[in-house]
């Protein structure tokens, strides 16, 4: 699980929120556009293409199920370091 924190004033990952991913964004969440830089940013994160990385729930919510397509549980703790 991922949860956004749209218009802060960087973009990248911010730890663990509970048992959720912190992913700060700068856009506000209008029109899609949060969604779109936070797929960038994973996917920026991850080392992935952004086709690789889908948004698969809560499109409309700070908390977001993301599938991270060809990436290991393992690759993607050493990716964020937890």
């Amino acid at each position: 699980m991922v949860r956004a924190a749209p218009r802060s004033s960087k973009s990248g990952i911010d730890g663990l929120f509970g048992d959720a991913l912190r992913v700060r964004i700068r856009c506000a969440p209008v029109d899609g556009k949060a969604n779109k830089e936070l797929i960038e940013t994973l996917a920026d994160v991850f080392s992935l293409p952004k086709s690789k990385v889908k948004l698969v729930g809560g499109t409309t919510s700070k908390n977001k199920r993301v599938l991270l397509e060809g990436l290991s549980v393992e690759e993607a703790r050493k990716a964020i370091n937890v």
